[in-house]
């Protein structure tokens, strides 16, 4: 289609969208969803359109969860584009997504406001602006809750905010380490336990989160015991997380060596792991070792079988 076409088949659109009547609304919301969900550039012709970006969020408040939908997916759809990122996330914006998050009306409202605020995040010049309007504490607040079909969406977007340093001192203060750590050790959480884990790599990158995770009471032993699950994603994070911690504290690698069964989890994770858990796993092995030879530590004989 002609741009000049399109352009007046948006504004025809934009005209309906602001109509009192809900099905004439859903109607063109419907089919500018569909027409900027995979093209780059009716996106970009949408965007330029002069107060369009404003009507959709007042059409988020919209007493129609179906229009309230449609107007979420839109938003989304225009943040694929890279240059629309940056000016998407404004401040009322974010606090419109932040009220969505807190009190949803639906099970998509809430999946579309996480993805959004999580593509909006791929700009690291938008991340600070997140935690500045206090997406961070609303986050961990939404993922201590009840699971549900966002939970995948809610931690997805905590991951992507703490990958800035800011956000992550943040989320810490916020209790993600705890809440996090619920979620691993639940017996009904091994769908989400992979996403836990890689925040918490994460987090402990840095003072903060390093020092709250080695805070937490059997922390080594919880580790070795997600070495032991199915989901490869979880063992990776494990490993990560405790190569760490030891590096951190003789403590955790006392505590670790007086786990029996932590040489043959890592000798399997050698053998049946993906390549990164393999790795994680030899390097484990070789701190291991290291510090079963040390005389100052009471060591394992088992870990001296492998060098």
């Amino acid at each position: 289609m002609p741009v000049a076409r399109l352009r007046e088949a948006i504004l025809e659109y934009l005209s309906d969208a602001r109509s009192d009547s809900v099905e004439v609304q859903q109607k063109a919301l419907y089919n500018l969803a569909s027409m900027t969900k995979v093209s780059l550039q009716n996106r970009s012709l949408l965007a330029q359109t002069e107060g369009a970006i404003s009507n959709f969020i007042m059409l988020t408040k919209s007493s129609s969860p179906i229009i309230e939908t449609l107007a979420l997916a839109i938003l989304f759809n225009l943040s694929l584009n890279l240059d629309l990122k940056q000016s998407l996330a404004d401040m009322n914006t974010i606090l419109r997504l932040n009220s969505i998050i807190i009190s949803p009306r639906s099970p998509e409202s809430s999946r579309l406001a996480c993805s959004l605020v999580c593509s909006l995040a791929m700009l690291d010049k938008n991340k600070a602006k997140f935690g500045v309007a206090g997406t961070i504490q609303i986050l961990v607040d939404a993922i201590s809750g009840p699971r549900g079909p966002a939970s995948h969406h809610l931690l997805s977007s905590l991951a992507e905010l703490v990958q800035f340093h800011g956000n992550c001192t943040l989320a810490v203060r916020s209790g993600a380490v705890p809440v996090l750590m619920g979620i691993i050790e639940s017996p009904d959480g091994e769908d989400l336990a992979g996403s836990s884990l890689a925040i918490l790599v994460l987090l402990v990158r840095f003072e903060e989160g390093l020092n709250a995770i080695i805070g937490r009471e059997r922390i080594v032993s919880c580790m070795v015991e997600v070495l032991k699950r199915r989901c490869m994603l979880s063992k990776e994070g494990a490993g990560e997380i405790l190569l760490r911690i030891f590096d951190e504290s003789e403590g955790c690698v006392r505590d670790a060596l007086r786990l029996p069964e932590l040489s043959t989890v890592l000798a399997d994770l050698s053998v049946r792991g993906s390549s990164k858990a393999r790795e994680k796993a030899a390097q484990l092995m070789k701190k291991m070792t290291e510090a079963s030879s040390d005389p100052g530590i009471d060591g394992n004989s088992m870990f001296l079988q492998w060098y």
